[in-house]
C-alpha cells in the first residue's frame, strides 16, 4: 500500500484555486473535463467560465441551437468535443433531465471515454474510478519505472491497472486530485526538480536515474500537407459565407468559399492576401486568405451558390454571431485590425 501522506500534505499546500475544483456539479466537471481533454488549463479557464454562465446547467445547454453552441466554444479546437456535449446534454434531457450517477451511465454519454467518466465519477460523487490524463500517466510511469507505450489501447490498460492499484477508495476524488496537480505542477516533462518531490522516497524512476526517459510515448505520426486557397469577397460591408458538411475538419463551421489545391497557388498580386501555417493532429494546413473587393455580392453568389448550398450573404459586422475555425478566425481579426474588412 503506497504511502500518500506526503502527497496529500503537498497537494494542499500547492493546489491552485479552480472553480471547476471546488464543486460537486457533474454537469460543471463534465464541461471543464471536455474543455481540458486538449486545452491548457490557463487557457481554458475563460472559455469554462464563458461557456458555463452561458449554458448554465444541462437543460439550457440542450435547448440551445448547435450553431451558438459553436460559437460559445470557438477557439477551443476539436469541435467534435462540443457537438458531443450538445448532443449528450439532449439525450440526457430526452431520458432523465439529469446527469447520470453511475460510471456505467457517464460512459453511455457521447464524447465520454474512460478518463471523463472516472473524473466525473471521482471528483463530483467520490466513486472509486481512476482519472488518468497526461500528467497523471507521468506520474504513474515514473513512480513504477515503467516503459510501457502508455497512449495505446493496450497501454492506458495497463496504466488503469497501476493506477487502480494504488487507488485510495477512501478518498478517490482527493487521490485523482492529487496526482494529476502533481504531474501538472511538479512531475514535469523533462528532469523536474525530484529532490523536491513528496514521492521521491517511493519512486523507481527516481532510484533507477530514468524520469528523464518516462513516460514513453507512440511515434509521432507524419503530417498531411493541405493547401487551402480562402476568397474574402467583400462589398458595401457584406461578405460570403458558407457553412462545412460532411466529415472532414470543422465540420458544421462556417468559412470562405474555398478552393483546395494538392500544391501551393501562386500568389495574385493584385489582392491583398495573408498566408498562415496551421497545424493539427494530423495536418498541417498552408492557409491563403485573399480580400478580394467586388462590385456585386449578388453575382459571385449566384455563381458559388449551385456548389455550396449553405451559402450567406452576411454583413461583415456581424460574423462574429458565427462559429468560425480558430484559423478563420485569426485570419478576420488580422484583416480588421491591419486592411479595413470593416469597410
Amino acid at each position: 500500500m503506497m504511502n500518500l501522506t506526503s502527497l496529500y500534505r503537498w497537494y494542499e499546500q500547492n493546489r491552485r484555486v479552480l472553480p471547476w475544483r471546488d464543486t460537486r456539479d457533474p454537469y460543471c466537471i463534465w464541461i471543464s473535463e471536455i474543455i481540458l481533454q486538449q486545452t491548457r488549463v490557463a487557457q481554458g479557464l475563460d472559455y469554462y467560465m464563458r461557456f458555463v454562465r452561458r449554458f448554465p446547467d444541462l437543460h439550457s445547454l440542450a435547448q440551445a441551437e448547435e450553431d451558438e453552441v459553436l460559437v460559445y466554444w470557438q477557439g477551443l479546437g476539436y469541435y467534435s468535443r462540443a457537438r458531443n456535449l450538445h448532443r449528450a446534454a439532449r439525450l440526457l434531457c430526452e431520458e432523465t433531465g439529469e446527469m447520470p450517477t453511475t460510471y456505467d451511465g457517464l460512459r453511455r454519454m457521447p464524447g465520454v471515454g474512460e478518463y471523463t467518466a472516472g473524473a466525473i465519477a471521482s471528483f463530483a460523487y467520490n466513486m472509486p474510478y481512476p482519472a488518468l490524463d497526461g500528467n497523471a500517466y507521468r506520474v504513474l510511469a515514473r513512480l513504477f519505472d515503467c516503459d510501457t507505450v502508455f497512449d495505446t489501447s493496450s497501454g492506458k490498460r495497463y496504466f488503469h491497472g497501476l493506477a487502480e492499484q494504488i487507488l485510495d477508495k477512501d478518498d478517490p476524488r482527493l487521490f485523482n486530485s492529487a496526482v494529476m496537480e502533481l504531474g501538472a505542477l511538479q512531475c514535469l516533462p523533462g528532469q523536474p526538480d525530484c529532490e523536491v518531490c513528496p514521492l521521491k522516497t517511493q519512486c523507481l524512476a527516481y532510484k533507477a536515474g530514468t524520469v528523464a526517459l518516462l513516460p514513453v510515448r507512440k511515434p509521432r505520426i507524419t503530417l498531411k500537407d493541405r493547401y487551402l486557397t480562402y476568397t474574402i469577397y467583400i462589398a458595401e460591408g457584406h461578405t460570403l459565407i458558407y457553412q462545412r458538411q460532411g466529415k472532414d475538419i470543422w465540420q458544421h463551421l462556417w468559412e470562405f468559399p474555398l478552393q483546395e489545391t494538392k500544391s501551393p497557388v501562386r500568389a495574385d498580386s493584385d489582392f491583398l492576401y495573408k498566408d498562415y501555417l496551421h497545424i493539427l493532429s494530423h495536418r498541417r494546413l498552408h492557409a491563403r486568405f485573399i480580400l478580394r473587393p467586388t462590385a456585386s455580392l449578388e453575382s459571385v453568389f449566384k455563381e458559388l451558390a449551385p456548389t455550396l448550398p449553405s451559402l450567406r450573404m452576411v454583413a461583415i459586422s456581424d460574423l462574429s454571431d458565427y462559429a468560425f475555425s480558430r484559423l478563420t478566425q485569426k485570419a478576420i481579426e488580422d484583416f480588421i485590425s491591419t486592411s479595413g474588412l470593416t469597410s
